[in-house]
C-alpha cells in the first residue's frame, strides 16, 4: 500500500526587514525571533507538517542565509523545504513569489503564508474547498469587525466580494487572515517579473472581478509583526503548554 502523503506546497513569505520589530532584527530576520524558546519559524513549519504540508518554499531576501542555515533541508520536520532568495532588492509579497514562479520552484497550486503568522486553520479543508471553488485564488478570511485588525474584506457566501485595505464601509466584517492559496498560472500572468509587487492588489483585483474565493475561519491569528503581537503569541503559546 502507497501511504506517502499527497504533495502540498506552502510558500512561507520572509524576505522582510521587519522594521517594526527593530532593534531585535537588527541581526535576526523575523522568522528567527525567538517565540516560546524556540525561533519562530520552527513553530510555523511544525504547524504546516501537521496539516499535510509536505513542501516549503522559503521566500528569503533580508538575512535569509541564517533561515537557510536554520531550517536547511527541512528533515527535522519532515518537509522538503527550498528556497528563493531575492537578494538585496526588495520584491514584495507578490514579487517574491513571481521570482519562484519563474525559476521553476512553484507547483500548479500552492499554499502562501506570511512568515509572520501564526494560524489555527485546516489546510486539508481550505484545499479541498479551493480545488472546488474553480477560482484561481482563495484567501482564508475572520469574522474580525476590527476586534484584532481593522476589518477590509465583504464576505458572502463563500465569496469575497470585496477585499482592500484601504477601503471602509459598514459591510466589512472580515479581515484576511494570513494564508491563501493560489495558482502559479495566476501569479504568472499577474505580477511583472523582476519588479516589485505586493500580493494585496493583485487580491483586490481578483475580488472587484468576482475570481477570489473565501474561507471563513473562526480562531483568531497570531503574528510577530509587532511588539503587541509577539507579546500575545508568547501568552497564547504559554497557556496551551500550561494546559497539556
Amino acid at each position: 500500500m502507497n501511504t506517502e502523503r499527497p504533495r502540498r506546497q506552502c510558500a512561507i513569505l520572509a524576505g522582510g526587514k521587519g522594521t517594526r520589530m527593530l532593534p531585535m532584527t537588527e541581526s535576526l530576520p523575523k522568522s528567527l525571533l525567538p517565540v516560546g524558546g524556540r525561533p519562530f519559524i520552527d513553530h510555523q513549519l511544525a504547524w504546516l507538517a501537521s496539516e499535510g504540508i509536505t513542501d516549503v518554499l522559503c521566500s528569503i531576501g533580508y538575512l535569509g542565509e541564517m533561515i537557510r542555515r536554520h531550517v536547511g533541508s527541512g528533515g527535522p520536520w519532515g518537509l522538503r523545504v527550498d528556497y528563493a532568495d531575492e537578494g538585496s532588492r526588495p520584491l514584495g509579497t507578490a514579487g517574491a513569489l513571481r521570482l519562484a514562479s519563474s525559476r521553476g520552484m512553484l507547483d500548479e497550486a500552492f499554499a502562501a503564508l506570511y512568515g509572520d503568522s501564526f494560524l489555527r486553520v485546516s489546510i486539508p479543508g481550505l484545499w479541498n474547498s479551493f480545488l472546488q471553488s474553480g477560482a484561481p485564488a482563495m484567501m482564508t478570511v475572520l469574522r474580525n469587525q476590527d476586534q484584532w485588525d481593522r476589518s477590509n474584506t465583504i464576505f458572502e457566501s463563500g465569496r469575497v466580494i470585496l477585499y482592500d485595505k484601504g477601503a471602509r464601509s459598514p459591510r466589512m466584517q472580515y479581515v484576511d487572515y494570513g494564508i491563501s492559496v493560489l495558482t502559479r498560472g495566476l501569479i504568472e500572468r499577474g505580477v511583472p517579473e523582476n519588479e516589485p509587487a505586493d500580493l494585496a492588489p493583485l487580491l483586490t483585483r481578483l475580488s472587484r472581478e468576482g475570481r477570489l474565493a473565501g474561507y471563513e475561519v473562526f480562531d483568531r491569528f497570531y503574528e510577530i509583526g509587532s511588539p503587541a503581537g509577539l507579546r500575545e503569541l508568547e501568552a497564547y503559546l504559554s497557556a496551551r503548554e500550561g494546559c497539556r
